[in-house]
């Protein structure tokens, strides 16, 4: 990683499929401060079409090409799950921070690695949690830093999103070994990350899961009751057999109840600020710096990069992220034990550490054929 204080970050790419459309232009809505100056696919026209279209001067088939030829302040990892870790480990002992899209890692040893890597080089490995960064969910964050909403009673939080057969049509989709879970892993992550960001630490959860619609090895749908270690109880629904989408967040404090409604991204518009009788002023703490952006890439993006500019720890890293898998695979470990789980549990010794299935899924093809 090169000195970004006095001139433009320089990033990369690895994967150009679609969802590195999102990193690209966050890239892009950030220029000067930051270029996207190389892109790396298996698939060479793929990538080079990319290139051309996001102005990306070199590209690459190999990422280790791509760190031996480029001097990078940042790369985007934007390949299947399976890839997410090995190619994070690459980039870090390259020196460049890596910027991987959810899940970061398919199991809880996986991350362990990156989080051992990252510690050992000194190089910070991120994940993408968009939605701590849009501007509502950065003012409900002062307010509960700051105490003024009192403590936090009850919340909820769904994903609750629609896939059709086709969805799985991509055989890395729907599959523990390459993808890591279903909607848990995979959709709803985003949401219980913004929970586990306000809320802070869970203490134990009781969870299900269940396939009931969708040609998928993973989940379609899982629930969960969580205890958090500030007394605050909620529930988490993560769903694609949902035909009405929507994503749900709702947080009830003592003081005031704060929601949030939207599919993909959200604006100041989709939120709404409920003060309790007596608490009427609060309403004008939230009202303050009003904000017509929306919750996506770049808005996280532009956190890192005033982060690199400035020499400081950029968000989220690889510690926090390890907190959020921990409540996914706590979650499937919950389902398929059919008993609560408590923070800090699953250890190395355990199934659902190296693997979110744990080798306990009821409907696996071992287990429908007794």
């Amino acid at each position: 990683m090169t000195d970004a204080s006095s001139r433009a970050l320089r990033a990369a790419i690895i994967g150009t499929g679609a969802i590195a459309h999102a990193h690209a232009e966050a890239i892009a809505g950030l220029a000067p401060r930051i270029d996207l100056v190389a892109v790396v696919d298996v698939d060479a026209d793929r990538a080079a079409q990319f290139a051309e279209r996001f102005g990306a001067e070199a590209v690459y088939t190999d990422a280790a090409e791509l760190f031996a030829s480029e001097q990078l302040d940042l790369v985007h990892v934007c390949t299947p799950p399976l890839t997410h870790v090995p190619l994070a480990i690459q980039a870090l002992r390259a020196g460049v921070p890596a910027l991987i899209e959810k899940p970061t890692a398919l199991s809880l040893a996986e991350m362990d690695r990156l989080v051992a890597v990252s510690h050992e080089t000194g190089v910070p490995a991120l994940t993408v949690f968009q939605h701590r960064f849009g501007a509502a969910a950065l003012r409900l964050a002062a307010l509960v830093r700051e105490g003024v909403l009192g403590r936090p009673l009850v919340a909820t939080c769904e994903t609750l999103w629609h896939r059709t057969p086709d969805y799985f049509d991509l055989p890395w989709r729907g599959r523990w070994a390459i993808e890591g879970g279903g909607p848990t892993m995979g959709h709803g992550i985003h949401q219980f990350d913004l929970l586990l960001a306000v809320l802070g630490p869970w203490r134990r959860l009781s969870a299900f899961a269940a396939r009931q619609a969708l040609p998928t090895d993973t989940e379609d749908v899982s629930m969960a009751v969580v205890e958090f270690e500030g007394g605050a109880l909620a529930t988490v629904v993560n769903s694609i057999v949902s035909p009405r989408e929507t994503s749900r967040l709702r947080f009830d404090f003592e003081h005031a109840t704060v929601e949030v409604e939207h599919l993909y991204g959200y604006t100041d518009a989709d939120w709404t600020f409920t003060a309790a009788p007596g608490h009427e002023a609060l309403a004008e703490a939230w009202a303050q710096q009003p904000s017509d952006e929306i919750s996506s890439h770049l808005s996280q993006l532009a956190q890192i990069v005033s982060a690199l500019e400035a020499g400081t720890d950029p968000g989220v890293g690889a510690d926090e992220a390890r907190r959020t898998l921990e409540f996914a695979a706590a979650t499937y470990a919950s389902a398929f034990r059919g008993r609560p789980v408590e923070a800090g549990e699953i250890t190395d010794d355990d199934p659902f550490h190296s693997s979110m299935d744990g080798g306990a899924v009821p409907w696996s093809p071992v287990k429908e054929a007794q």
